[in-house]
């Protein structure tokens, strides 16, 4: 008899024995996911608006605050103190492409996090439903691995890797700017405000999430046979490990942050909520 009829027959797409809910899982992933990505590109484009108006929805400098919105980090031209370049375009910019700060910037973290090894294995389920649950039918009939387009493109992870660090350290000196309120005549005061520990928090989770990288536990030490023989290797190995054993969860909780941290600037800025602080 030959080899593959003793193979069990393939599922159906959907199908299974198990008798469990196992469709609600991808599907909360899939409604967190879509929900972020459309939020993510609306205040993306608010952006467009702003330099066309020279408004700033993206930052608030209300009551002497600095608060600047993470999806506009680092901001390099725009219309608030932070853009480095000031609001004129740049030349190399297509006249016929509208342009937001957020452009420049937001394919990092979005990369990062695409190509992040635990995300990957979540929107494979909840988008492509590949497979869509353990033991359930799948749509496809072929699987031409990791190594084959368009998969082989999460091998660029280690490389986001090092860009997302750097956005760590620009987020938290954002963060230590939001520390620093300016009175009427010019002075700055320390200070906390509610958007102080927003985005102070926003920069806590983002390095929980960021440092748990399974990259990052192979750069520091995953490449070797034996880690007794470097202990500060092992050490560093074991402190990323304690965070990667937890990625999901800050992968989850810095998502939502971030997107909450970009809710809360707009709405200071636009007038619809008061930012809380108290000067030193």
């Amino acid at each position: 008899m030959p080899y593959a009829d003793t193979l069990p027959k393939q599922r159906g797409f959907g199908e299974t024995t198990r008798p469990d809910v196992w469709w609600l899982q991808p599907l909360v992933v899939f409604l967190g996911f879509f929900a972020f990505i459309v939020y993510s590109t609306w205040a993306a484009f608010q952006g467009v608006q702003d330099i066309k108006t020279g408004n700033c929805s993206y930052w608030f400098g209300g009551n002497g605050a600095n608060y600047l919105s993470p999806f506009y980090s680092p901001e390099f031209w725009g219309t608030s103190p932070h853009a480095i370049f000031g609001a004129i375009l740049p030349a190399w910019w297509p006249a016929w492409a509208p342009f937001s700060p957020a452009f420049l910037i937001l394919w990092i973290p979005a990369g990062f996090r695409f190509t992040c090894y635990y995300y990957r294995g979540a929107y494979y389920k909840a988008f492509w439903a590949d497979p869509i649950n353990c033991a359930v039918g799948e749509p496809r009939k072929t699987f031409l691995g990791e190594r084959s387009f368009p998969l082989i493109i999460q091998n660029v992870h280690r490389y986001f890797f090092y860009l997302a660090f750097l956005f760590i350290i620009l987020l938290s000196h954002d963060a230590w700017k939001g520390m620093w309120f300016t009175d009427l005549t010019g002075a700055k005061h320390f200070g906390i405000g509610v958007g102080t520990i927003v985005l102070t928090l926003n920069a806590v989770f983002l390095a929980l999430y960021t440092f748990g990288c399974h990259s990052l536990r192979h750069l520091i030490g995953g490449f070797l046979d034996s880690k007794s023989k470097a202990p500060t290797c092992a050490k560093s190995y074991n402190c990323v490990s304690c965070l990667n054993r937890k990625h999901m969860m800050w992968a989850w909780i810095s998502l939502f942050w971030v997107g909450f941290a970009d809710v809360y600037v707009r709405l200071c800025a636009t007038g619809h909520l008061h930012d809380y602080s108290w000067h030193f």
